[in-house]
């Protein structure tokens, strides 16, 4: 198969592509024409930036879509559980609470400097 390459686009000679429109570009070429229409749309004063209540508003639609899939839901809240649990026996095993055993059954050591005694700081 034979390319051609026009302007960062690329076309076979099969006919399957074609060199037209925005989605037939690189995401390079895309962003570069996206941020031109950014900027002049601020310049032009017609871009729109959300209030802080059209802000909220919309996160809490989001929000709303998100936790009525009890699947999705019950599953962020499984691997909250997993992480918490994780940690705790991580500390456990650390001996970093007094009065904590570790998974082996022996209790676990306290990291606590020694004080100095008056004979050794001369």
């Amino acid at each position: 198969m034979e390319q051609t390459e026009m302007s960062g686009l690329s076309e076979t000679s099969s006919g399957n592509t074609s060199n037209r429109g925005f989605a037939s570009m690189n995401a390079e070429r895309q962003r570069e024409i996206a941020r031109k229409g950014g900027r002049a749309a601020h310049e032009k004063g017609t871009a729109h930036e959300f209030t802080p209540d059209e802000a909220r508003a919309a996160g809490r639609k989001g929000g709303e879509r998100v936790s009525a899939n009890r699947h999705h839901m019950s599953n962020i809240g499984r691997m909250g559980g997993k992480s918490s649990a994780g940690r705790r026996q991580a500390i456990r095993q650390s001996g970093a609470f007094p009065g904590t055993t570790s998974s082996n059954g022996e209790p676990g050591q306290k990291n606590v400097p020694e004080m100095e005694t008056s004979e050794s700081a001369a």
